[in-house]
């Protein structure tokens, strides 16, 4: 018999980790730009930037040449020494903010940066509850995973206390409604507090939230929204915390999603973007947070926190994003991707609503109430098949009540050829799926 390999059966020593989803159904073995290849040769147009991450695309120049030179140098240090790469991009990230945002703690995820967000909040403030949507994702880890209603919370024991839901303002299917049937978000955000302060013993710290839901379906705040939000936290002493893993630096057209609205948080959380696909976060705060915050003996040290190696590589992120107007280039590309994924939905009947801002689009397909109990999702995992076949990576997210959306989030560097290939494969695959249904 032949000797086995690790590569006759991918997942015989893997643990399934994404809930219901299954792995790709072929192994990655090189990406460049906008692009990623298969082990038998295919190229698939990446329309997820990775983990919505990549948004210099794969294998940038740029990127490549300063992990090289950094590795070579200096990756890792005992976390309380400082290098000139954390000190400078701590520096820089300062500079992309308004004022009063002025200091920065870097981290590895997401998930660690919302961690450590929502441990100062609860010190600076005395208190311990915390206030996020209902369709939310912070991360996988406690406080992270405490404050994510989106999914992951069924079959692990009890939540940790005091952590509250706010109804999502969903203008395509809103929950209250005016006297037209358009969502009234004053009435609904005025009703989740209502709520959140019978429940409250009175220790509110925080609201964290995301400017634009993501994986809640691509979920854009209403205008005049994240003011209000930010009012009610007021009122309450509570701070507001912004995750801005998949919203920041210019995915959405703007440095910062939060700038759209005039809104500046009290702690702001960025990941994803800042690394372009390595492992980097950072938590932004004020100075007045963080000195109350280290006279109460804010504690958050890991083995990885300022981390010179991916500290350069953010450097080298906001070195392209400035050089290249990055976030001019997401207002462009975004108003062409826009603009196919309305012409696909007049031309598809099973296509509900597409929204979004810059290169963070929705598309949600009709519910089981127009395709019959369970047909959301069959149509879902059926586009996304034929997608995959045709060479279009998509990722799709399945949520109670709604259709599947598709959120569509390339790099910031794609090509318009590519914008325009991409959404031609989508309609194709969107016409293939529902003749085999």
């Amino acid at each position: 018999m032949p000797s086995e390999t690790a590569f006759d059966d991918p997942q015989r020593h893997l643990v399934r980790y994404s809930g219901h989803g299954a792995f790709s159904p072929e192994l990655i073995v090189r990406a460049a730009g906008t692009s990623v290849f298969t082990e038998s040769g295919r190229e698939l147009l990446d329309f997820t930037s990775g983990q919505m991450s990549a948004i210099l695309g794969h294998s940038h120049p740029a990127i490549v040449s300063t992990v090289r030179e950094q590795v070579a140098r200096l990756d890792h240090l005992h976390s309380g020494m400082l290098s000139p790469p954390v000190v400078e991009l701590a520096r820089r990230l300062a500079g992309t903010l308004p004022d009063p945002l002025d200091k920065a703690l870097l981290l590895t995820t997401g998930a660690e940066a919302n961690e450590a967000a929502v441990r100062m909040a609860k010190l600076v403030t005395g208190r311990h509850e915390i206030v996020s949507f209902a369709r939310s994702w912070h991360g996988m880890t406690q406080a992270a995973a405490n404050a994510t209603y989106s999914a992951g919370r069924k079959g692990y024991g009890p939540a940790a206390p005091g952590n509250f839901a706010l109804p999502v303002p969903d203008r395509y299917r809103p929950a209250v409604v005016d006297t037209e049937g358009n969502l009234d978000w004053r009435r609904q955000l005025d009703l989740g507090f209502e709520m959140i302060d019978a429940q409250s013993v009175g220790s509110l710290a925080a609201c964290l939230v995301e400017p634009i839901l993501s994986s809640g379906g691509v979920i854009e705040l209403p205008p005049g929204y994240l003011a209000a939000l930010a009012e009610k936290c007021r009122e309450r002493g509570m701070l507001l915390i912004l995750d801005e893993a998949q919203t920041g630096l210019c995915r959405t057209g703007d440095w910062y999603a939060f700038q759209h609205e005039g809104v500046v948080p009290d702690i702001l959380t960025v990941s994803k973007t800042l690394g372009a696909g390595l492992p980097l976060a950072a938590v932004l705060t004020t100075t007045e947070i963080e000195q109350r915050a280290h006279d109460r003996g804010f504690l958050f040290f890991t083995t990885h926190v300022s981390d010179p190696l991916p500290a350069a590589v953010g450097n080298t992120v906001l070195d392209v994003l400035v050089r290249d107007r990055l976030d001019e280039r997401a207002r462009v590309l975004g108003r062409d991707l826009r603009d196919r994924l309305d012409k696909l939905a007049a031309r598809h009947e099973v296509v509900g609503d597409v929204r979004g801002r810059g290169l963070l689009l929705g598309m949600e397909l009709a519910g089981d109430d127009v395709l019959g109990t369970g047909g959301a999702d069959r149509l879902g995992a059926a586009v996304t098949a034929r997608c995959h076949d045709l060479g279009l990576h998509m990722n799709i997210v399945q949520l109670p009540g709604m259709g599947g959306t598709f959120r569509i989030a390339p790099p910031l560097t794609a090509g318009d050829d590519e914008i325009a290939r991409g959404a031609s494969i989508l309609d194709e695959a969107l016409t293939d799926a529902v003749r085999g249904l």
